[in-house]
């Protein structure tokens, strides 16, 4: 049975090892999980979903896996009836029971139960009589009744909880789909490399006790150099026209940028890079720099992200004064390769869907001068940009 989860997640995209599995199957054979469904589910995330960006695809495996598995089952079997008498005397208020006997009793409630469970053929949703979900029966989840017996719902919800694996909370973690801040934080991280640097003042903790027991127990402090990334970036955001609808996605990663990386000079251009470009993106847009200039100023050792639509004519790439604002005498292709001669690790950031690339000429021009390093605005994508730029 659980070999057809195993499989189900393989064959879903989700990489998980035999050597994963055979852990899990231990940690089942163990009674970690116990008899709690739940319980059951974290356990087996935790043993065969070791990449975050899978967990929404394990989610949907599991809960596909996990009806036809509760489906092969006698549902009698599953019911301990001497079990629901405790609980119900733990668990029920006095209100609860009063409403109980309202109802003819605890005995009328199990009679009813397991008629309904003889007759039931498959998931209901909703209603007063199945066993289900989301329904007013008093048999189910995420429903109410003021006497029911909860059947595939761990702890209340009113307090009463669906099952965790049917909120898909972690769909945003598919590397197949457009991300937040948060996520483009995780992204950007893998870009980070530490290393020592400055005056030591900062606490050494290892080296602190290596020392004290050295010294038969008398402290000695040890300091070292603080851990700063030496990762330098420059961002090149792409803003107007056809970027306007991208505004929010391209905002969200600067926000990520600035907070994950402190050496980050920013600077803005339009469809293209010309000669110049530019700090402040506003009408006025101050902090004109020469782009010559911002080639001389910043070193090989900077990394370059361009973040842009690269959706616009072909003539604004190919020929002197292509451009739509106004006469550039040198082609904007001449200033691309300037910048990825000066800089060999450097990445462009679409935000346009990657199955849309292949209608636009202009993006076709720019992803052959880049050598395939044009990446879509997804995790898989900021992914794949990081692991470009880290070598």
């Amino acid at each position: 049975m659980f070999l057809e989860l195993f499989y189900g997640l393989r064959e879903y995209g989700v990489r998980v090892t035999l050597q994963e599995y055979f852990a899990f199957i231990r940690a089942v054979e163990a009674g970690v999980a116990e008899y709690d469904l739940d319980k059951f589910y974290y356990l087996a995330r935790a043993s065969l979903c070791s990449d975050e960006r899978h967990i929404d695809r394990f989610d949907r495996v599991f809960s596909a896996w996990i009806e036809r598995a509760q489906a092969l089952k006698d549902p009698l079997a599953e019911i301990d009836e001497e079990w629901l008498r405790s609980a119900g005397g733990k668990h029920f208020t006095e209100e609860e029971k009063r409403l109980i006997e309202e109802m003819g009793g605890f005995e009328e409630l199990m009679k009813t139960l397991a008629e309904r469970l003889r007759e039931q053929e498959g998931r209901h949703e909703g209603g007063s009589k199945w066993i289900g979900t989301r329904g007013t029966s008093p048999y189910g989840a995420d429903g109410y009744h003021p006497s029911g017996v909860r059947i595939g719902q761990a702890g209340s919800r009113h307090r009463r909880a669906a099952k965790v694996w049917d909120k898909r909370s972690f769909r945003d973690f598919d590397d197949g789909v457009e991300i937040g801040t948060r996520q483009m934080k995780l992204a950007l991280r893998r870009l980070r490399r530490f290393t020592r640097e400055g005056a030591q003042d900062e606490l050494d903790l290892d080296g602190t006790i290596a020392r004290t027991a050295r010294n038969a127990g008398f402290l000695e402090i040890a300091q070292r150099p603080e851990r700063k990334n030496r990762i330098k970036l420059l961002l090149l955001l792409d803003v107007g026209g056809s970027m306007d609808d991208h505004v929010d996605l391209v905002q969200q990663l600067f926000s990520a940028a600035r907070s994950e990386f402190s050496q980050l000079e920013v600077f803005y251009f339009h469809n293209c890079v010309y000669e110049r470009v530019w700090r402040g993106n506003g009408i006025t847009r101050s902090g004109m720099l020469p782009t010559d200039e911002l080639i001389r100023t910043y070193g090989p050792d900077y990394r370059v992200i361009f973040v842009g639509d690269a959706s616009m004519s072909p003539y604004e790439i190919t020929e002197p004064g292509g451009s739509v604002e106004h006469w550039n005498e040198v082609a904007g292709a001449v200033w691309m390769q300037k910048i990825l001669t000066r800089y060999e690790r450097a990445a462009w950031i679409n935000p346009v869907p990657e199955e849309h690339w292949r209608y636009t000429q202009s993006i076709q021009l720019l992803f052959r001068m880049l050598k395939g390093r044009m990446m879509p605005l997804t995790l898989a994508g900021l992914d794949a940009a990081t692991t470009e730029l880290r070598k």
